[in-house]
């Protein structure tokens, strides 16, 4: 059956040429045209008096040497764009796991819920232990680092290590930038489209060079605005993002107690709420050259990586230079 692979790529090939965002096909809740790198399976999930599932991919390797690493996405991204990470991983021998969130990808976008990083974490948990893992590695991106640093906070005794790629919250937002309502939030994500969407792309994770194969990370977003499901993804998107700006990790990276790597992209200025602030504030928010430093100096015993040239998406735009010290980190060089 090759219907959703050709169908993937197509979509790929519509949004590619310039011009032809209104050619971006509608997808639904659960991305079911949207082809993921790996077979996905679902475990069930009784939260807040509904059955809801939770979306993953399980990588095993030929040659297995023993260990697990969690991949936890980031809130513009399905866990698909994990693709080349994983599979360099699973080459080294490693078994990679990386869920969709309830809320993201192809997991459920419930009509109400009380989002909150603990209960995605004891989401995540849940998995491990239907597939019997009591042990793994985390890995977390944006707002994966946020999850994977309760997560770590929540469990240690299941981290071995920890690592933090460009993981946002590394500064408190409400410090500075004043609250935005859910439904604010809300009725800003439904004038979402593939022009909004790459813009904020190109000017926040890559600054301002792009590249033709970001273009399918847009469309997945950019479908949700066009598909049946679109005001349900976005009530979600908006529940997540005042998840996000409420319930700050920054104060606890002291509390960490396993080995951890922060990799940060140099040109990195992603911030929650910079439109909301006047321009002088807003240039001190999402500083990574700064942030990254000093957050690092607070959890102790990590170990920081700093790359030039790249920003908030180091595993797609500089792939060999992210995943170099991630597999030195893990091998305990």
């Amino acid at each position: 059956m090759l219907i959703r692979p050709i169908l993937t790529a197509l979509l790929f090939v519509a949004i590619s040429a310039p011009g032809h965002a209104q050619e971006i096909p509608a997808m639904d809740a659960e991305l079911t045209t949207f082809q993921y790198p790996y077979p996905v399976h679902t475990i069930q999930l009784q939260i807040q008096g509904q059955q809801l599932h939770m979306a993953y991919m399980d990588l095993q390797p030929s040659k297995p040497n023993g260990s697990t690493i969690l991949l936890l996405h980031g809130k513009n991204f399905p866990a698909a764009y994990w693709d080349s990470t994983a599979a360099e991983l699973g080459k080294s021998g490693y078994r990679v796991i990386m869920p969709d969130q309830v809320g993201f990808g192809k997991s459920s976008k419930p009509a109400h819920l009380q989002y909150s990083f603990q209960l995605l974490a004891q989401n995540t948990k849940a998995l491990l232990d239907t597939l019997h893992l009591s042990k793994v590695a985390v890995l977390g991106h944006s707002m994966g680092g946020m999850l994977a640093t309760r997560f770590t906070l929540m469990y240690p005794d299941v981290v071995e290590k920890l690592i933090l790629e460009d993981p946002i919250g590394l500064e408190d937002w409400k410090v500075k930038v004043p609250y935005q309502s859910v439904d604010k939030w809300y009725q800003g994500e439904l004038t979402q489209n593939y022009e909004h969407i790459k813009k904020y792309q190109l000017d926040g994770y890559y600054g301002g060079q792009w590249k033709p194969a970001y273009d399918k990370w847009v469309m997945v977003l950019a479908g949700w605005t066009k598909g049946p499901d679109a005001k349900r993804i976005a009530w979600n998107n908006a529940l997540t993002y005042d998840m996000i700006f409420t319930q700050p990790v920054f104060y606890e990276f002291e509390n960490i107690r396993v080995p951890t790597l922060l990799i940060i992209g140099l040109n990195d200025r992603t911030a929650l709420g910079k439109a909301n602030v006047p321009e002088d504030v807003r240039k001190t928010l999402g500083n990574y050259p700064v942030l990254g430093p000093q957050v690092s100096k607070r959890i102790p015993g990590c170990k920081l990586v700093a790359i030039p040239g790249v920003g908030h998406l180091p595993h797609i735009q500089a792939f060999p230079q992210f995943i170099q010290p991630v597999l030195a980190f893990l091998a305990g060089s």
